[in-house]
């Protein structure tokens, strides 16, 4: 079965040895090869001030303390994400209030995104889903009209672009997650990037119990609580093998993502999503939109493809049953979604292999 998602990792014969030396070097926690692999990320990706975290979602949750949402203070976000991306609102004590979607595409909807600004309104959350950039234009204008901030959860959208800028560097704030199944893992971990440089001494801290690295613990001063949220050099140095080989990868995925996007197009019964002038996706997953997406699931299982819709909408859980609402865009771009592997392990007989079937129907 060719799968949806799958793990990409350097050959053994480059990642093994350097395991290695990293594990049997007296330095396993954080340290230099945590620091490299920020350098390298940072330069590789057109990345400002940036962060190594244990996790994506820890990542995000520095991201919201950093952007000074509170207890109490609402943040506009998405509910066709993966839960973290709204359970880490509730976790800083903050309120997530459901923006609807772009039917087409699965995005924050810019207008609706507007509609639900209210004067406890902290932050707008925006999720790059499966890889598309957001429209990222209009709602940086409406931040700014707001006076708002903007965070960017980047976990499904490494190596996309927008408007010749990287993604991540247009809101104050961003993340990008390396857990397992990403364009590129460290087995589990994530990065925070912000814009303004000044608060990197602040988050330093916050993932760190709220200890400052480098001064004798004897002699430090807790002013904030912080959290264990550092990365290790174990996980820094997968990342930096990553580093070396990632960009032929990421550049499979979107090469048969624009594929799907040329051959998929005006077949009966079946849409692709459109890309906005200036957007470059990471097609981490490809969104097919269907009339009946259990067809197309059925009909992909048929040739021994995977495919699935992936993702529950947030507000079906119970836990965000007191944040429900009318998501009629969400409701329809859902009904239709159904996600194909596009991924570097996709070869060109796997790709011709799905176009046709769903030619045939």
């Amino acid at each position: 079965m060719l799968p949806l998602v799958k793990v990409h990792l350097p050959e053994r014969a480059q990642l093994m040895p350097a395991l290695e030396h990293v594990l049997y070097s007296g330095m396993i926690g954080e340290g230099e090869a945590v620091y490299a692999f920020e350098r390298r990320f940072a330069e590789q990706f057109d990345l400002p001030n940036v962060l190594a975290m244990s996790s994506g979602t820890a990542a995000l949750h520095v991201a919201l303390l950093e952007c000074c949402v509170q207890p109490g203070d609402e943040v506009i976000t998405t509910s066709m994400t993966a839960e973290p991306t709204n359970t880490t609102i509730l976790q800083v004590g903050a309120v997530p209030v459901f923006a609807d979607v772009d039917p087409e595409t699965g995005n924050l909807d810019p207008a609706s995104v507007e509609a639900a600004i209210t004067d406890r309104t902290r932050a707008i959350l925006v999720v790059h889903y499966a890889g598309y950039p957001v429209p990222l234009a209009d709602i940086r204008a409406i931040a700014d009209r707001k006076g708002v901030t903007l965070i960017e959860d980047c976990a499904h959208a490494l190596g996309a672009r927008y408007r010749n800028a990287a993604i991540g560097t247009v809101g104050e704030a961003a993340i990008f997650s390396f857990q397992a199944i990403k364009h590129m893992t460290t087995v589990d971990g994530g990065m925070l990037v912000l814009r303004n440089a000044s608060h990197m001494r602040s988050a330093r801290k916050l993932r760190w119990f709220g200890l400052e690295k480098g001064v004798p613990r004897t002699e430090v001063d807790i002013s904030r609580a912080g959290y264990k949220y550092n990365m290790n050099n174990v996980t820094a140095t997968v990342g930096l093998a990553q580093l070396d080989v990632i960009g032929p990868a990421i550049a499979r995925h979107i090469d048969n993502g624009r594929f799907f996007d040329a051959e998929l197009a005006g077949i009966p019964g079946l849409s692709v999503v459109p890309i906005e002038n200036g957007s470059e996706p990471s097609y981490w997953l490809y969104t097919l939109l269907a009339d009946d997406s259990d067809a197309v699931e059925r009909c992909m299982a048929g040739i021994g493809v995977m495919a699935s819709k992936l993702h529950r909408p947030n507000h079906f859980h119970s836990v965000f049953a007191p944040y429900r609402r009318d998501l009629p865009g969400l409701e329809t771009f859902y009904r239709r979604l159904v996600h194909l592997p596009c991924g570097w392990w996709v070869s060109d007989d796997d790709r011709e292999r799905i176009v046709t079937a769903l030619r045939k129907g």
